[in-house]
C-alpha cells in the first residue's frame, strides 16, 4: 500500500525512502502488537471468549490507536512546509511513514481484531526453559516498574527536580552538539586537485603527475585512479598549470575498519602529499548528494563588493590560506584563484585598423578563428545532428609572433598584417574571470578537521574572514554549506512546530489542555536518547539526526498516550488518581515494551551499517535506536507521576472537578 501510494505521488525508491520504509516496518507492527497483547490480557482473565475479549479489548484501545496514528501524521505536517533541499528530504521521509501508518491503523482497527477473535486462545504455563526464563525476567523487570513508580508517585517533588534536570541536560547537549547538514560518505572514491605556480607549463604539471602516481600506488586501498593534467575540476576550465585526479578505492569489504575509509585515506593522502615542494596537492570527498557542488568540502565564495581589484583579491585569498591553522576546527583552506598569471596583451590600435580602411569586427573574427573557433553550421548524417566549426589548429598558437603575422582584408581586399596595428605586451592577470551574484569572485573550499563537525568549521572560517579581512571583501557559502547554513534556524522551528501540533491533536482528543501534557512529557527523555546515540556513535547532529528526533517525538507520545488513557479510564471508574495513574502504568508495561523492543530491533541493523550510505544510516540509526531504548527506560516511569499531577491540577482549577 504505501509503494503504492509513493507511486501516486510521484516518489521513487531511493535511499530517503527506503529510511522511511525501513521505520514504516519497525512501526506498522506497533497498533497491531497492541491488539494482541490488550486481547490476550482480557482473555487471561478467563471472564471471556476470544470473541467477547477483542470486543472488550478494541474498546479500551480503539482511542489510543486513533490518537497515535494522528500524531504521527501531525508531526510530520510542518515538514511538508519546509523549503529547499531540506524540505524535500522532509517530505520523502514523511510521506512514507505517514503512509504506512494510515495503512497500519485501519488493519489494526479492522483485519487484526477479526483474526484475533478467530485464533487467540488462553495463554497456557509453558515447560520450555527459554519461555520460562523470559517470564521470570520480565516478572522481575515489572517489579521493579512497579516499584520506581510507586516510590516516585510518593515523591513527586523528586521526580519533577529528576525530569527537569533530564531535560536541561538534554536541551543543552542538542544546542551544544557539533551540527552538519548531511554526513560524509564513503562513495568508494576521492578527488585529487593539483595547482602548480602561475604559467606553469603542462610538461612540468605532468612531472609532478608521476610523482602522484607513485604515491597513490603505495596504498593498498586504491584500486585505480586516473589523473588528467591540464584540468582543474575546481575552476571547470582548462589550466596548464593545474590536474584532477579520480581515485577509485577497492571495495568495502576489502577495506573495513574507520582507518581505511574514503576520508581516513584522503586526510592520510593530504599529510604526505604536502612534502610534494613543486605544487600545492590536496584531495577531499565527494559530496555526500550528487548534485551539491563539483567537489566536497565546504565551498564560499568570496565577493570584491568594494571593487578593490583582482590583486587585492589575491592577497585576501593567500591571507586566508595562512592564517586557517588558527583555527583548530579547519583541515585546510583552498582556492585555485590566481590573479598573477602572466599573460599577453594584444594592444590593437584602433585608429590605425580606421585608417587603413579595415572592418574592427574582422580583426576580432580573424583572431577567434585562429586563436580558438567558430561555428560554422550543422549538417545531417547517418540520422544524427553534427557540428561544423572553423579553427586554424595548434600550428597558428605555437609562439606569440604568429599572431603578428596573421591577415585581414581592407575595404580595397589587401590583407594587411597584424603586425601594422597590433603591439603585444606582457602582464599579470587573472587565468579565469569567476563571477557569483553579478560580483567578482574567488572560489574558497575550506575542509573540516578530523573529529570537528562541518557546522563548526564553518563558523571559525566565518571568523577567519571577519578576523583577517574585516569589511573589505564580503562572502556567500554555496552547495552544501549553503544548505547546512539555510537549514540551520528551520531546523528549531521545524521541532517546535512538531511538538506544538503533536499536543493540539492529542488536546482535542482528549477535550482537555491537560492530560496531553502528560502525554508528551516524554519527549525530553527521547530527546536525551537521541544526544547520547550521537556520543556514542561519533556522529554530528545531521538532518538524519533531525528526522529521527521528530519521529522520537511521535513514538515518544505514543507510549504516553497509552499510559494517560488508561489512566483516565480508571480515573472514570471511581480509582484515585494515584492508584489509576499505578494501574496504567502497570497494565501498559508489557505493550509499551513490546512496541518498543519491536521497534528498535527493527532499526538495529541501521547502527551497524557498512558500505555506501553508512554515515546516513548510522545517523539516522543512532538517534532513533538510543532515543527510543531510554524513551521506555526512563519516560515510563515519569508519566504516571505527571499524569497525577495534571489531573489534580484539571480538578481542582478545572470546570468539570472531580471528573
Amino acid at each position: 500500500g504505501t509503494l503504492a501510494i509513493m507511486s501516486l505521488f510521484g516518489f521513487s525508491i531511493n535511499t530517503l525512502t527506503l529510511f522511511g520504509l525501513i521505520l514504516a516496518v519497525a512501526i506498522v507492527v506497533d497498533d497491531a502488537i497492541v491488539v494482541v497483547e490488550n486481547s490476550t490480557r482480557l482473555l487471561d482473565t478467563g471472564r471471556y471468549t476470544a470473541r467477547q475479549a477483542v470486543t472488550e479489548a478494541m474498546g479500551e484501545i480503539t482511542g489510543p490507536i486513533v490518537g497515535v496514528v494522528l500524531v504521527l501524521l501531525a508531526v510530520f505536517i510542518p515538514t511538508m512546509l519546509v523549503s529547499g533541499i531540506s524540505g524535500q528530504l522532509y517530505k520523502q521521509f514523511a510521506l512514507t511513514i505517514a503512509a504506512s501508518t494510515v495503512l497500519s491503523g485501519i488493519n489494526s482497527l479492522t483485519l487484526t481484531p477479526a483474526l484475533c477473535a478467530l485464533m487467540l486462545q488462553p495463554t497456557k504455563p509453558s515447560k520450555f526453559p527459554l519461555y520460562k526464563g523470559f517470564n521470570r525476567l520480565y516478572d522481575k523487570t515489572q517489579g521493579m516498574y512497579d516499584k520506581t513508580v510507586g516510590y516516585l508517585l510518593q515523591r513527586p517533588f523528586a521526580a519533577v527536580i529528576s525530569y527537569a534536570a533530564f531535560t536541561i541536560i538534554a536541551v543543552l547537549l542538542f544546542v551544544k552538539w557539533p551540527s552538519t547538514f548531511i554526513p560524509e560518505e564513503d562513495d568508494g572514491y576521492f578527488l585529487a586537485v593539483v595547482q602548480l605556480p602561475p604559467a606553469s607549463s603542462l610538461e612540468r604539471t605532468q612531472e609532478v603527475g608521476k610523482q602522484i602516481n607513485a604515491l597513490l600506488d603505495t596504498y593498498p586501498e586504491v584500486k585505480d585512479y586516473i589523473g588528467i593534467s591540464g584540468f582543474s575540476v575546481m575552476g571547470g576550465g582548462e589550466q596548464s598549470n593545474a590536474a584532477t585526479y579520480f581515485v577509485v578505492l577497492k571495495n568495502w569489504d576489502e577495506r573495513k575498519g574507520k582507518k581505511h575509509t574514503a576520508a581516513a585515506i584522503v586526510d592520510r593522502f593530504n599529510m604526505e602529499a604536502y612534502g610534494i615542494q613543486e605544487a600545492e596537492v590536496f584531495a577531499m570527498v565527494p559530496p555526500a548528494i550528487p548534485g551539491l557542488g563539483a567537489t566536497g568540502g565546504l565551498q564560499l565564495q568570496l565577493e570584491d563588493r568594494n571593487n578593490l581589484g583582482a590583486t587585492e583579491m589575491q592577497r585576501a585569498v593567500e591571507t586566508l590560506m595562512e592564517n586557517y591553522r588558527n583555527y583548530p576546527a579547519l583541515a585546510s583552506v583552498s582556492s585555485q584563484y590566481q590573479a598573477n598569471v602572466p599573460q599577453y596583451f594584444l594592444n590593437i590600435d584602433r585608429d590605425k585598423v580606421q585608417l587603413m580602411g579595415i572592418q574592427l569586427n574582422s580583426v576580432f573574427t580573424t583572431l577567434g578563428y585562429y586563436m580558438g573557433e567558430a561555428y560554422v553550421n550543422d549538417y545531417v548524417q547517418f540520422g544524427r545532428i553534427y557540428q561544423v566549426k572553423l579553427g586554424a589548429g595548434d600550428r597558428a598558437q605555437r609562439i606569440i609572433d604568429d599572431v603578428l603575422k596573421l591577415g585581414v582584408p581592407n575595404a580595397s581586399g589587401e590583407m594587411v598584417p597584424f603586425s601594422s596595428f597590433t603591439q603585444i605586451d606582457e602582464q599579470l592577470g587573472m587565468d579565469q574571470i569567476n563571477r557569483y551574484n553579478m560580483y567578482s569572485t574567488a572560489s574558497v573550499t575550506c575542509n573540516a578537521a578530523p573529529g570537528s563537525s562541518s557546522g563548526e568549521a564553518i563558523k571559525q572560517a566565518e571568523n577567519l574572514i571577519k578576523t583577517q579581512l574585516g569589511n573589505e571583501f564580503s562572502y556567500e557559502w554555496t552547495s552544501v554549506a549553503y544548505q547546512e547554513t539555510q537549514a540551520g534556524t528551520t531546523t528549531t522551528v521545524v521541532f517546535i512546530m512538531a511538538l506544538l501540533v503533536a499536543f493540539l491533536v492529542l488536546a482535542a482528543q482528549y477535550e482537555s489542555w491537560t492530560s496531553p501534557v502528560a502525554a508528551v512529557m516524554g519527549i525530553p527523555v527521547a530527546l536525551l536518547g537521541a544526544m547520547l546515540g550521537c556520543y556514542v556513535m561519533g556522529t554530528p547532529v545531521s538532518i538524519y539526526t533531525q528526522i529521527g528526533i521528530i519521529l522520537l517525538v511521535a513514538l515518544s507520545a505514543k507510549n504516553g498516550i497509552l499510559i494517560v488513557e488508561f489512566a483516565r479510564d480508571f480515573r472514570a471508574q471511581g480509582n484515585s488518581i494515584r492508584d489509576a495513574a499505578f494501574q496504567a502504568g502497570h497494565i501498559r508495561l508489557r505493550p509499551i515494551l513490546m512496541t518498543s523492543l519491536a521497534f528498535v530491533l527493527g532499526v538495529m541493523p541501521l547502527l551497524f551499517a557498512t558500505g555506501a550510505g553508512t554515515g546516513s544510516r548510522v545517523a539516522l540509526g543512532a538517534a532513533v535506536v538510543f532515543g527510543m531504548a531510554l524513551n521506555t527506560l526512563l519516560a515510563t516511569v515519569y508519566i504516571p507521576n505527571f499524569y497525577e499531577l495534571m489531573q489534580k491540577l484539571r480538578e481542582k482549577f478545572g470546570k468539570n472537578k472531580g471528573k
